[in-house]
């Protein structure tokens, strides 16, 4: 018998929400507040402070070495981004706080926890990793659960740092690829393999972390979504290059953008009603989208078709595909406003962010717009484009101001910190012996 979410109903799915983008495009730039130049300088301003607070407290943080210091120049930081957050994007305090309290803790409790799990995973692969977590975490208060890095989010959200820059390899051969990934295919559906090298000693593992908390048993459906996202990551493979049409373009990134956060929806709770199924998976495709059009450059370099590095490849402006993004956001936004569970505040918090992605997104791609559509787009940004690209490259780079927060917060400090049994290196050794020491849900 079929269950719910079964290939089919992941195929239906995608045809739903193609649809729905499909009918998304034409039509205006949809309405959301507006800022002055001058109102752009005052949070320009704003910003600029708080980036001199936060470098101000970490270099502190790299002259200390007290534990007791250590958290003081955490916490002046947290307060420093809360200042920020309230001049600069208008948020109020219950928004501060769920940021400050839940999400970043959640954060870094990933990457402290990631860090010794496999002390070779990369500060990207780690950022890659709480970016799904923080998705799992924003849908727990929609779903009436509170927010909290469980031990199914904290294995999903360590899968695909893994798997996808595997699968990803250009290095890697077509055979190796179809034979790791038929190997993890044959564990999500719960055969016992003994793992073969370092990395799939890793994965066994994690997804251990995800059996523990839900047994296949009572939570099919949970290993259901495991394997949707792992089928849509394999049809994604065939996507790299430029031959594809734009409706298989569109159903890949529907597929495996859809089915990557309906997955964290299920493991956020350990089921969905079929209305939160369907936000959960068009949230999922915003996200995707969202991320084709921040890749759009290096899609085109590597000659990987998206539905934004395709056209831009070709010459083409993306005034209005990005027209049609900003749309699809206000749908899925809407769609999530009606779920019962979760606050008006959470709700505008993703409504907002949804849209910034975007338009950060365009700053930093603009090259590819109108200058039309840059000015009619621009001032919907609380900050003017040019500054958002220009405090981008300060923040970046081998020791920009992302490596040295990432250094201050998730180096470890010896409070609280997860204890571990093994390393992850260990092969063959019995995935049980790699489970970390984790609070359980």
């Amino acid at each position: 018998m079929n269950r719910l979410y079964s290939w089919a109903w992941v195929e239906a799915q995608v045809a739903e929400t193609a649809a729905a983008w499909n009918g998304c495009s034409g039509g205006q730039v949809p309405d959301a507040p507006r800022y002055s130049p001058r109102e752009q300088r005052r949070r320009e301003q704003a910003y600029d402070e708080g980036l001199e607070a936060v470098e101000h407290e970490l270099k502190k943080a790299r002259r200390s070495r007290g534990t007791g210091s250590r958290r003081e120049i955490q916490e002046r930081v947290t307060a420093a981004f809360a200042r920020f957050s309230a001049a600069a994007l208008d948020l109020d305090d219950a928004a501060i706080d769920l940021l400050t309290d839940d999400f970043l803790p959640a954060g870094t409790q990933l990457a402290r926890w990631a860090r010794q799990f496999d002390p070779n995973l990369s500060m990207p692969d780690i950022i890659q990793a709480a970016r799904n977590a923080w998705t799992a975490c924003g849908l727990q208060p929609l779903l009436g659960e509170r927010v909290a890095l469980t031990p199914s989010i904290l294995g999903y959200s360590m899968l695909y740092p893994y798997s996808d820059n595997f699968l990803d390899g250009e290095d890697v051969t077509a055979e190796s690829k179809l034979r790791f990934s038929r190997r993890f295919r044959q564990r999500l559906r719960g055969e016992m393999l003994a793992a073969a090298d370092e990395r799939e000693a890793a994965l066994w593992a994690l997804v251990e972390l995800i059996e523990g908390q839900y047994p296949r048993s009572l939570y099919p459906d949970v290993f259901d979504c495991l394997l949707a996202i792992h089928q849509a990551q394999e049809h994604s493979i065939a996507q790299v290059r430029s031959r594809s049409s734009e409706t298989e373009l569109l159903h890949v990134s529907c597929a495996k953008g859809g089915s990557s956060v309906l997955a964290d929806g299920i493991l956020a709770r350990g089921w969905l009603s079929e209305e939160e199924s369907r936000v959960s998976f068009e949230w999922g495709v915003l996200l995707q989208l969202g991320d084709d059009l921040q890749d759009v450059r290096e899609d085109m370099k590597r000659g990987s078709a998206t539905l934004f590095s395709g056209p831009a490849a070709r010459g083409e402006l993306l005034d209005h595909r990005v027209v049609q993004l900003l749309r699809f956001s206000e749908r899925v936004s809407d769609r999530m406003a009606r779920l019962p569970h979760g606050t008006a505040m959470l709700k505008g918090l993703l409504r907002m962010s949804w849209r910034s992605l975007i338009l950060m997104a365009v700053a930093a791609s603009h090259q590819h717009f109108s200058r039309r559509f840059l000015r009619e787009v621009e001032q919907f940004s609380p900050f003017r484009f040019g500054f958002l690209r220009e405090r981008r490259r300060k923040l970046t780079g081998q020791r920009g101001l992302y490596a040295m927060l990432f250094d201050a917060f998730v180096e470890p400090d010896g409070i609280g910190d997860p204890a571990f049994t093994a390393s992850p290196a260990a092969t063959n050794v019995p995935s049980c012996a790699l489970q970390p020491e984790i609070p359980q849900a």
